[in-house]
């Protein structure tokens, strides 16, 4: 089967976390390919996602590398083993591959945890609040096009049905009257309501909170099988990017936390909402 052109960001994951594992060991990338009576091309396809990995293979080189953490080597294993096409699979040639990296994502999150300072969460908005700020961002789309992401992102809540997901938003992101009037006060009337599902918790930024000191991106970080697994996504001008890596996963954890104790509790936070709509 010839290299895969167009990885997804879950195959070259997995790649990667091949690679560490190698690496923690110290072995050789030539070694490696060796041990499996295969090659150092074959080897390096492997570690950038461009060729798959079966469970066998994941097991033998887990061993051979003395990896004793067998719950990091089943959540590998099943990556591995992953060979049917979820639904955004649909969507393909028609969306950035980048958003359905993003959805395939979220559908196998443990959990989630989101940043907005400025925005309501993708997965807790209203369908006229997506077509507002899709409009807005992009006055010239077609409506069809338009039609399709509003579609694509209204499906990605889906995944909120088998993890949990907090989000700390910002008051700026209260107040903004995405498609005016009407539909920032549904907005906040359907933010409510998804805060009182059981898995789904909203915390709330004042503007005159003590201790944050702002950020200008959002961010969500998606909870893996294990620590180790867990990738954050941000939001840039050239899209969205993905961050892994265990020194760098700590230190957006860390900003989390920190982030979170300048917020309202969820109960506060509720009642800061319904004051907000009040005043629109």
């Amino acid at each position: 089967m010839p290299p895969r052109s167009n990885p997804t960001a879950r195959q070259v994951r997995l790649g990667a976390e091949m690679r560490r594992m190698r690496e923690r060991a110290g072995v050789t990338a030539r070694d490696a390919a060796a041990f499996l009576n295969s090659n150092p091309i074959q080897m390096s396809h492997v570690e950038s996602g461009r060729s798959g990995i079966s469970e066998e293979r994941v097991r033998r080189l887990a061993d051979y590398y003395s990896c004793e953490n067998p719950r990091y080597v089943d959540a590998l294993v099943e990556m591995a083993n992953e060979r049917g096409k979820g639904w955004w699979e649909e969507f393909r040639g028609r969306l950035s591959p980048v958003s359905l990296d993003l959805a395939e994502m979220e559908h196998h999150a443990v959990y989630m945890r989101a940043l907005e300072v400025l925005h309501i969460p993708g997965l807790l908005q209203t369908e006229d609040h997506m077509r507002a700020a899709f409009s807005y961002v992009n006055p010239d789309l077609p409506p069809k096009k338009l039609d399709t992401w509003v579609e694509f992102r209204s499906r990605r809540k889906a995944a909120l049905a088998d993890c949990t997901f907090g989000a700390v938003i910002h008051e700026a992101a209260l107040r903004l009257k995405v498609g005016g009037t009407k539909e920032a006060r549904a907005q906040l009337t359907y933010l409510l309501e998804m805060s009182e599902w059981d898995n789904v918790t909203v915390r709330i930024i004042p503007f005159d909170a003590e201790g944050f000191a702002g950020a200008g991106y959002s961010m969500l970080y998606v909870g893996g099988r294990v620590s180790q697994l867990d990738t954050v996504q941000m939001d840039t001008m050239d899209g969205s990017s993905f961050v892994d890596g265990e020194s760098r996963l700590r230190k957006y954890r860390t900003l989390l936390d920190r982030i979170e104790c300048s917020a309202l509790t969820p109960a506060a936070s509720r009642d800061f909402i319904r004051r907000v709509e009040g005043e629109l």
